[in-house]
């Protein structure tokens, strides 16, 4: 495996991809990228964290720029440290769901966003030339240490008009969670306690970095959560990604909410507070659209990636967005995924409906998904792709990002990947049989 270089930053295995040689040469190329400005650095629980903190606070230092350091700390609590420091950007050390000898450089600008194509590419651009410069011993840059980042983006969540926090201290709620040895463990119980949420039993939630099992929240990897909420009678479970941008939920009676339904349940909310549009991408489940449509609304769509979601928020003024894979982005705090306030939104809705989690899920649309791939081989990936449109044309399919059908039943979204040779084939129908007949249809009829 390469190192992965995107857009959105570096990713790879440390010390046989990602080396202190790449580190340094991508974070010199943002530090020249940003003006030798301001920037935050935070980082997830991993063993490798602190060696590349230090390789990154030393080389952003070296090309002139300040840096705050906040530490371990959930990825939206670093985000949030672009707005509370005013700075130039962040570099986020973290490698999100993929496993721990993983770690990744994570680039937000100056508006707390990760950066678009053309800002990405200009910070590779420099990488790949290294037209930076190394300033001399009277012209180095600082380094802080902000350790109240966590309480700053906690009370910006308090302070939204529709967190109520005495009404959800009064139901005494009793939580379970699984941050899965991430920055949940830190972040999660953090806003529960300021919630007033006095019972959390929790598994998993020492922030080693050493994850208790496969970190990407799947049903798969959720079993022991799902036994201790039934275990302790818990009224909700939650459970984080290692950097606690994505949330997942368990319902009372410890059955999984559905990782794409975490979005949907905060549309329900906020549409219910705000109307307005609302945004996600291409992949997403089609209960998005019918949770807008209860509301009056309409949920735009973008092609997959949180960037791509947060421009066409942008672009249509949506109140709130998010992807399925448990991202829920709330503009009014910031412009990026957030399980911090995923919670506090989920807490408030349960509390203000007197409803259990159980019962709640049991009130939305119900679909199935199915996730599958081709492999290409000797195949020209593009060329299926355009006969997948030339063969549904009848059904208008959207090419914003591969090609994406809609049936009366259900969709299917093909798209390649760009990291393997494979098209990625992702299918939705009211039962996981339909979804799978949906899928298997437009693959046959494009092969």
């Amino acid at each position: 495996m390469a190192l992965m270089i995107s857009v959105s930053g570096i990713r790879g295995i440390f010390g046989t991809d990602l080396t202190p040689e790449n580190l340094g040469r991508f974070t010199a190329a943002f530090g020249a990228w940003s003006s030798s400005g301001k920037i935050v650095v935070g980082r997830d629980t991993r063993v490798t964290g602190q060696i590349c903190e230090d390789i990154v606070v030393a080389t952003l230092q070296s090309v002139g720029c300040d840096v705050v350091k906040v530490g371990v700390a959930p990825t939206p609590t670093v985000a949030m440290g672009v707005h509370k420091h005013d700075a130039d950007g962040a570099i986020i050390i973290s490698a999100s769901h993929n496993p721990e000898e993983w770690n990744a450089l994570k680039l937000l600008n100056g508006k707390s966003e990760f950066l678009d194509a053309e800002e990405g590419e200009k910070v590779i651009q420099i990488s790949e030339e290294q037209s930076y410069q190394y300033k001399p011993f009277d012209e180095i840059g600082s380094v802080e240490v902000d350790s109240q980042a966590l309480d700053y983006h906690i009370q910006k969540i308090l302070a939204l008009p529709y967190i109520d926090q005495e009404l959800i201290a009064s139901k005494d709620f009793t939580i379970g969670l699984d941050p899965v040895n991430g920055t949940g463990g830190i972040g999660i119980p953090a806003i529960l306690e300021a919630l007033g949420v006095d019972t959390i039993h929790a598994i998993n939630e020492e922030p080693t970095g050493l994850f208790a099992h496969n970190p990407e929240p799947l049903p798969e990897h959720l079993q022991d959560i799902s036994a201790l909420v039934k275990e302790k009678e818990c009224d909700l479970g939650i459970v984080t990604d290692p950097d606690a941008d994505r949330l997942a939920l368990i319902t009372d009676q410890g059955r999984l909410f559905g990782e794409e339904y975490t979005q949907v349940a905060a549309f329900d909310f906020l549409l219910d507070k705000k109307p307005g549009p609302c945004a996600t991408n291409l992949s997403s489940s089609r209960a998005a659209e019918d949770i807008a449509k209860k509301h009056g609304q309409q949920c735009h769509r973008s092609a997959v990636g949180e960037i791509n979601v947060v421009q066409k928020m942008k672009e249509v003024d949506a109140v709130i967005g998010g992807e399925g894979n448990g991202g829920v982005i709330n503009p009014d705090l910031h412009y990026g995924r957030d399980a911090l306030v995923g919670v506090a939104m989920i807490l408030q809705l349960l509390a203000e409906r007197d409803i259990t989690a159980d019962e709640y899920r049991a009130t939305l649309p119900d679909y199935e998904m199915r996730k599958s791939k081709m492999q290409l081989a000797d195949v020209d990936g593009d060329a299926i792709l355009q006969k997948a449109q030339a063969v549904y044309q009848d059904l208008d399919p959207d090419t914003t990002d591969g090609v994406k059908i809609d049936f009366e039943d259900g969709w299917v979204h093909l798209r390649k990947s760009n990291t393997e040779p494979i098209i990625r084939v992702y299918s939705e129908g009211t039962t996981a049989e339909k979804a799978k007949v949906l899928a298997d249809k437009v693959v046959k009829a494009v092969q």
